[in-house]
């Protein structure tokens, strides 16, 4: 027996002071709402109605019931109210995780611009560079770069991520600049360290149709992205940046990009989330802002044409 259900029956038919109006109410027929007080009946041990052709009333049994449930019957009920009108409002906590890498580079700002716009929903962003199991760690929307998160989830492609070798012009002035990869060598360059592995990143390159790695010996390693953007921009040494952190400063003239012809992309920047039916409105508001800011947005990658100049 549903006794959830029942006890509904029961205050509605006691309230209206008929099951047969109670059963219209709740959208079933006469004899499955009589048959659902009397299973309560049968459960409780005690009758709660009297019945007669004409009139129903309760028992002093059933006086006591309703006085205690109605209250309880009414908080569920508000409950329920409100968690459907959350569902069909963009309002409430929506959780969120990506690397850090991506964070300041590319997710903030569209990220702030969707908190002013929505300011009924309860943003908590964390920036962890361990992969986001969406289930298991209770968030809502994740981001990823490198290729699409499986196990269940959805992933939409946004951005190609180009691995860029890059230098400073003060850097070119004082040291030049290197015409093969080989020549990187007698450099000074920078290394990234994976947050995740605590190892040094390999550099990438497009030799031919191959994709070679090669270790580069670092004179200075961080494991922050803005912090290795920052050195190169300094002058200090030459450095492979993800093309979200340099895109900028290529087309500000503050970095200039080194052996083009062997940038990579063979990674992208990814949202994935749980199945779209199953998403309250401000988290699929969320979805479809940030894919509407950052799908194919030319301000993270250099078309062919720029890298060729």
């Amino acid at each position: 027996m549903n006794e959830v259900r029942a006890i509904s029956i029961f205050v509605r038919a006691a309230t209206v002071g008929s099951l047969r109006k109670a059963a219209v109410d709740q959208g079933i027929s006469p004899q499955a709402a009589s048959h659902a007080v009397m299973q309560l009946e049968k459960s409780l041990g005690v009758r709660l109605f009297h019945r007669t052709t004409r009139k129903l009333s309760l028992t002093e049994e059933g006086q006591r019931l309703l006085h205690s449930v109605e209250p309880a019957l009414a908080t569920l009920s508000s409950a329920i109210d409100d968690a459907r009108r959350t569902k069909d409002e963009v309002a409430g906590p929506l959780r969120v995780s990506a690397p850090m890498a991506l964070g300041r580079a590319v997710l903030w700002p569209s990220v702030l611009e969707f908190a002013a716009l929505y300011p009924d929903v309860q943003l908590d962003v964390r920036f962890d560079d361990h992969f986001t199991d969406l289930v298991s760690d209770r968030a809502d929307v994740g981001f990823r770069g490198g290729s699409p998160p499986s196990g269940g989830t959805i992933a939409r492609r946004l951005l190609p991520i180009q691995l860029i070798v890059c230098a400073s012009p003060a850097y070119i002035e004082r040291h030049g600049q290197p015409s093969t990869v080989d020549a990187l060598d007698a450099h000074r360059c920078t290394g990234y360290r994976r947050a995740n592995t605590g190892k040094q990143a390999p550099w990438e390159f497009l030799i031919g149709n191959e994709i070679v790695y090669r270790d580069v010996a670092a004179s200075l390693c961080a494991n922050d992205i803005d912090a290795e953007t920052d050195a190169v921009l300094a002058g200090l040494a030459i450095g492979q940046l993800g093309s979200f952190s340099a895109v900028s400063h290529i087309r500000s003239k503050r970095l200039v990009p080194l052996l083009a012809q062997h940038v990579t992309q063979r990674e992208s920047i990814y949202i994935y989330y749980r199945h779209r039916t199953e998403q309250p409105l401000r988290v699929r508001t969320f979805i479809d802002f940030m894919i509407g800011r950052l799908a194919d947005n030319k301000a993270y990658f250099l078309e062919p044409a720029e890298l060729r100049a």
